[in-house]
């Protein structure tokens, strides 16, 4: 390890154990994700390696399974319609706010359209430049969206839970292990990764190591088990990946577009809190839950949050995954309708 990496260890050790100090929620992420900015953008040249990020999801999808009671699925058929409302706003709003921007052409091209998809942040920029966006572009709007949120998140929880005087959930850094079940739980992300880089799945490394824990644990005894230490990795590992691509390059780039560009975060953000005080006062969601559930921040991010804070874990993950699977259903359908009718009324 250089000594460049064990300065970024040491400045994210130091980083997380001041915001644990004053009870921040996702301390470990946001403290990785803090120094790693800061060391790259003064010239730390290196990225987090994929299989790394890719196992780092998957025990975040595994933990959240590991929590999620079964009848949630009953929770979300009786609530369908605010469901709908709460996962269609931010790809609405979204795409909204990025046809703005390309009107105006503020962005060339559809590049406003797909930095502006309010999930799969990754997938989001790669695909961007198949349809002729700027990809780098694309890279400084998701991933300013992402650490935004994901400080934003985290500050409000920490705000809602000092009024509210709600404890903390209490932390077990080395509880007692099951060898059997840990071994089962990285066999299913092993797989899960495997898929997805074969089936190339937006999110798959998270998202399928819920959906199969969901279903092992409804039909066998099984239960999958990510002990508090190695999921502190996790966190680590997914701070650094979303703080290193914040490079000078880049952000010397984005810098004249860079107050337009947080305006469009901005409103989007006002949307989807929009949409959580309806859940509050319609559905009888508390204001955290309905706050994270609509978030557009990074799903591994939100889910990282949700789990060191007191809210609804299913509805949140329900309504963050649903969301996911939209976004990179629709993205490619709206970035070439809006590339039309833009290039028809310059025409």
């Amino acid at each position: 390890m250089s000594k460049n990496w064990l300065f970024l260890l040491a400045l994210s050790a130091v980083l997380a154990a001041l915001l644990k100090l004053i009870n921040i929620p996702a301390a470990l992420m946001l403290g990785a994700m803090f120094a790693a900015i800061v060391l790259s953008v003064n010239g730390f040249e290196a990225k987090v390696h994929r299989w790394a990020f890719r196992i780092a999801q998957g025990m975040i999808g595994s933990m959240i399974a590991a929590k999620i009671p079964l009848t949630f699925l009953d929770e979300l058929q009786n609530s369908w319609l605010m469901f709908l409302l709460g996962v269609t706003s931010a790809v609405i709003g979204a795409a909204f706010i990025g046809w703005v921007l390309a009107k105006k052409q503020v962005l060339p091209g559809t590049t406003a359209v797909w930095g502006m998809s309010p999930g799969a942040a990754t997938g989001m920029t790669i695909m961007s430049e198949e349809f002729g966006a700027d990809m780098r572009l694309v890279a400084f709007m998701q991933y300013t969206r992402v650490v935004f949120m994901a400080f934003l998140a985290s500050l409000i929880s920490w705000l809602y839970i000092a009024d509210k005087g709600i404890p903390l959930p209490q932390t077990i850094w080395f509880p007692e292990i099951n060898w059997y079940n840990l071994t089962l739980t990285f066999a299913v992300i092993i797989c899960s990764s495997i898929l997805t880089i074969r089936f190339k799945i937006p999110g798959g490394s998270l998202l399928l190591p819920l959906v199969f824990g969901l279903v092992l644990q409804a039909f066998t005894s099984y239960r999958l088990e990510v002990p508090y230490w190695l999921l502190a990795i996790g966190y680590t590992t997914i701070g650094w990946s979303i703080g290193l691509r914040f490079t000078k390059p880049v952000l010397k780039y984005a810098y004249k577009v860079f107050p337009k560009v947080m305006l469009a975060i901005i409103c989007l953000l006002l949307i989807c809190a929009g949409v959580a005080i309806l859940l509050v006062y319609f559905a009888d969601i508390d204001p955290l839950t309905a706050y994270l559930a609509t978030s557009p921040g990074g799903i591994d991010s939100v889910a990282i949050i949700a789990m060191s804070s007191p809210v609804d874990m299913p509805f949140i993950m329900a309504m963050q995954a649903c969301r996911l699977v939209l976004v990179v259903t629709l993205s490619p359908a709206l970035a070439r309708f809006i590339s039309k009718n833009l290039n028809k009324n310059e025409c």
